[in-house]
């Protein structure tokens, strides 16, 4: 099923991401975490796309076909072009659907530092016109950023390209991480007012390690606020309190939001069950 029709039921659309294995460890380690995340019943799972976005040695295919194929739920493949030439992408596009993956996110993924980037893709929107020209019969998200893209000169342009992305093919977004939910309806309503139509899914990435968050922060070009960064410094030596504050701030921010009139949430599970069941424990019967 494209990722675009579960908005059609009328439900508040709930969806998880993880990430494949490092290249040193078994993938079967992701497997168990996914059978522990099935009985969280989400509406879909994505899987990114390796580490940094590098095409060698990426499992996202073979993990997104079990989410779909072994475990019955809707999975979303990342897709990052930026260090990738066209045929690199045309051999990732016909992976996905000899496995019967029927979803992707289009990314142009991270710029890694002393790494020539490739010269055929330079942003999403480039992926995702060269995916509808390949002719599949992929449903395509994209990505979107509440405070705006880092690398971008202002909010106003940011939201220009991504209109771009959904006049070129993309049918439903999903957010970067942000911690206060004004900004996310704040952009919401921007993006609505420029003509974007398609769903768009709140990120929510909850907050159990000081150094990890500060790093996520520091590449999504998310800000921190007040109340956040009193429970880090409060809990920075402290590693189990920090992770039940932070599952505590993100219960409060997903009730927030499903009452406000949020069309769905994505949990960046960071490959933890325990921290997406509390959290979904948290939320039950709200969804």
């Amino acid at each position: 099923m494209k990722i675009s029709k579960l908005f059609d039921k009328g439900k508040i659309v709930y969806s998880f991401e993880v990430f494949p294995p490092k290249r040193d460890n078994p993938i079967e380690g992701i497997y168990k975490t996914l059978d522990e995340l099935r009985d969280l019943r989400p509406d879909f799972i994505s899987v990114t796309y390796g580490a940094g976005g590098v095409l060698a040695g990426s499992n996202t295919a073979k993990i997104a076909s079990y989410i779909k194929n072994t475990l019955g739920i809707e999975s979303l493949a990342h897709l990052s072009c930026v260090n990738s030439d066209r045929d690199n992408v045309r051999e990732a596009l016909k992976e996905f659907e000899d496995k019967g993956i029927e979803n992707i996110l289009a990314l142009r993924g991270d710029i890694i530092p002393d790494v020539e980037r490739k010269k055929d893709f330079f942003y999403a929107g480039d992926l995702i016109t060269f995916i509808k020209e390949e002719g599949g019969d992929f449903g395509i998200s994209a990505a979107c950023y509440p405070e705006g893209h880092p690398e971008a000169p202002s909010m106003e342009e940011d939201l220009f390209h991504l209109r771009e992305k959904v006049e070129k093919g993309a049918t439903h977004l999903v957010s970067q991480l942000f911690f206060e939910n004004h900004m996310f309806f704040e952009f919401k309503e921007k993006a609505r007012a420029l003509g974007v139509t398609v769903p768009i899914e709140a990120g929510i990435m909850p907050v159990t390690n000081k150094k990890m968050i500060e790093r996520m922060v520091s590449i999504a070009g998310a800000s921190l606020p007040a109340k956040l960064t009193k429970l880090l410094h409060k809990y920075e030596f402290d590693d189990e309190a920090l992770r039940e504050a932070g599952i505590a701030y993100a219960i409060d921010q997903m009730v927030d939001l499903i009452e406000r009139g949020a069309e769905g949430i994505h949990l960046y599970t960071m490959n933890n069950p325990y921290v997406a069941r509390k959290i979904t424990e948290g939320i039950k019967g709200l969804l």
